[in-house]
């Protein structure tokens, strides 16, 4: 696995390879008013705030502080200890590791957050839907890129009363899952651009 790799599945914001996921032609007629509710409400996104909470493959724990605001922004810093940042901004993702003194970027529409970042969120075309639950008080979709099954899938939980993004799921070429929980999810108004920007020699906040 590449350094990036390595660097972005610490959020589950990467796709591995060769899952058995394939994509199907279309969601059935029951499934188009929730496909409908969810797109509405990620397009009607324009900046939160929350915190979250990372489960990784190994079980391991982490929370943070997160910024997600459209289009095509975002910030999770980890709590102290852990001094890594990751943010989006500017058509990249960027993760800095201090204590490994590396920084990786990888093009935003390379990762999943690239479907949830963009103007305009289309659960079609480009992206396919290839599965739709909906437990008491959630809708859970999981999507692919089109064409692209191999490259595995990431699943979006939503509460429904409101309806809030709550949780992504992502799971890599190994089936190793990665667990992504937000939770105190406040609107906000949009954050300056130097939020979503890593410059090297100055430390986060």
């Amino acid at each position: 696995m590449t350094m990036w790799r390595v660097a972005f599945a610490t959020l589950g914001l990467i796709l591995g390879t060769g899952s058995a996921y394939a994509a199907r032609p279309a969601p059935p007629a029951a499934d188009i008013p929730v496909l409908t509710k969810v797109t509405n409400y990620l397009n009607g996104l324009k900046t939160i705030t929350a915190k979250f909470m990372q489960v990784g493959p190994d079980g391991s724990v982490r929370t943070g502080k997160a910024i997600v605001q459209r289009p095509g922004k975002m910030r999770f810093q980890y709590d102290k200890p852990n001094p890594q940042l990751l943010v989006a901004g500017f058509g990249l993702l960027v993760y800095h590791d201090p204590e490994l003194d590396q920084t990786t970027n990888i093009p935003l529409a390379s990762t999943p957050l690239g479907i949830l970042l963009d103007r305009t969120v289309r659960l079609s075309g480009k992206v396919t839907v290839t599965k739709i639950s909906q437990p008491p008080g959630e809708v859970q979709v999981s999507l692919i890129r089109t064409g692209k099954a191999q490259q595995g899938h990431i699943t979006l939980v939503f509460s429904t009363d409101p309806m809030e993004l709550r949780q992504w799921r992502v799971t890599d070429n190994q089936g190793q899952l990665t667990q992504v929980s937000l939770y105190d999810l406040h609107d906000a108004k949009p954050f300056p651009d130097k939020d979503f920007e890593y410059i090297q020699g100055i430390t986060p906040n």
